[in-house]
């Protein structure tokens, strides 16, 4: 069974949202803070970690 990583990325954090309640501001700070890292100088170094 394959499921697409945007599928599963979306569940996660419905559920993750639905169980644990987090704030919102958190949420979003979190999403803000992930795309700007990800066009950042450190991108490379955490896609070699990553992988």
């Amino acid at each position: 069974m394959d499921v697409p990583l945007w599928f599963a990325l979306l569940a996660v954090g419905y559920l993750g949202v639905k169980l644990v309640r987090p704030p919102w501001w958190l949420i979003c700070v979190l999403l803000l803070g992930g795309y700007l890292l990800a066009d950042s100088l450190f991108a490379p170094v955490i896609d070699t970690a990553v992988k």
